[in-house]
């Protein structure tokens, strides 16, 4: 019986383990917004970012914009237009992600109307 409960145990830590790694890529007030901006339109530039969420600063975006590149989830893509534009788009990993926020939106729908209605 002990050795079906460790088992368990660490079949249960493996998993936490990797739900853990998704919210450490993931975490933070702006990411998921970020990543749905850029998958709704499939390519934004950075203004157009700024201006789909409200309250994130220049600053913010541009650090987590970096981060979303540095775990390959969004490829920046710098135009030769002047001035110069620059892209984001989701990478091929970063469209894993796509049904996701679908579903982080279907939740979030279906559970205002659950607050709402009391």
């Amino acid at each position: 019986m002990e050795c079906k409960a460790i088992n368990f145990q660490q079949e249960y830590k493996k998993e936490m383990r990797a739900v853990q790694d998704s919210m450490d890529v993931l975490h933070g007030k702006w990411k998921i917004a970020i990543l749905s901006s850029i998958c709704y339109y499939s390519k934004r530039r950075f203004s157009d970012i700024l201006n789909d969420i409200d309250g994130i600063s220049n600053r913010m975006l541009s650090k987590e914009l970096k981060e979303l590149e540095f775990n390959k989830l969004i490829e920046r893509k710098v135009l030769n237009t002047q001035p110069v534009t620059v892209e984001y788009t989701l990478t091929e990993h970063g469209n894993t992600l796509k049904i996701i926020i679908e579903n982080l939106h279907q939740w979030g729908v279906e559970h205002r109307k659950k607050i709402v209605e009391g």
